[in-house]
Formats: structure tokens, sequence, C-alpha cells
């Protein structure tokens, strides 16, 4: 039997869409719930900006041991997966998730460009 997760739908079109999609399929599919459950996801995204850093590191050839390792591709992708998995925090902290973000995001806006 394997360990790994049956893959999810197909993204839907729409950003919120696939996220909402997503976390449905995290929690059909969550090994633990209640509080631990909502920790271990919040701690997730911690692990993809570790992940971000590495193909950082990776890119520039920083560890001399290792050598390059990854390219910008990789940066590029895993920062997309940091995005995702902060959307998908988001929505599972509040089914509101898209007002709260666009909510924040003018705020961020309004106060950083003087809009």
């Amino acid at each position: 039997m394997s360990d790994r997760l049956p893959p999810p739908p197909a993204p839907a079109a729409d950003l919120w869409d696939s996220v909402e999609e997503l976390h449905g399929w995290l929690d059909a599919n969550r090994p633990a719930d209640g509080r631990e459950g909502l920790l271990l996801r919040i701690l997730k995204l911690s692990e993809e900006v570790g992940e971000v850093a590495e193909a950082v590191i990776g890119a520039t050839g920083q560890n001399p041991r290792k050598g390059t390792t990854h390219t910008w591709d990789d940066v590029r992708s895993e920062l997309c997966d940091v995005a995702v998995t902060a959307l998908v925090v988001l929505r599972t902290l509040t089914p509101d998730a898209r007002e709260v973000f666009a909510r924040h995001l003018d705020r961020v806006t309004r106060r950083s460009l003087g809009a």
C-alpha cells in the first residue's frame, strides 16, 4: 500500500477556485485533525520557504561541496509553491480567504504606493 496521496483534481482556471479545490483535497486526506492539523498545515509554509532558500543556494552554487544544483526556474517554482501554500493555509483559517486577501492586498498597496 502506498503512503502517497492520490493526485488532486485538475486545477480550476480561477486562482480561488483552485485554492478551494486544494483545500478540500487536503482536508479529505489529512492525517491529523483539529489544532494539530491546523498547526501542521501552517508549518508546511515554513517547509516551502526553506525549499526556496535551498533552490537559491543551489542556483548560485553557494555550497562548494554540491556546486550548482538548481536553476532559477527551480527558484520560481518554489516561490509559487510558497504562494499556493500560503493561500491554502489562509483558506484553512477562513472560508472568506478571497475577501481577507483582497482587503489586505489593498491596504498593503495603498500603504506602499500611497494610492
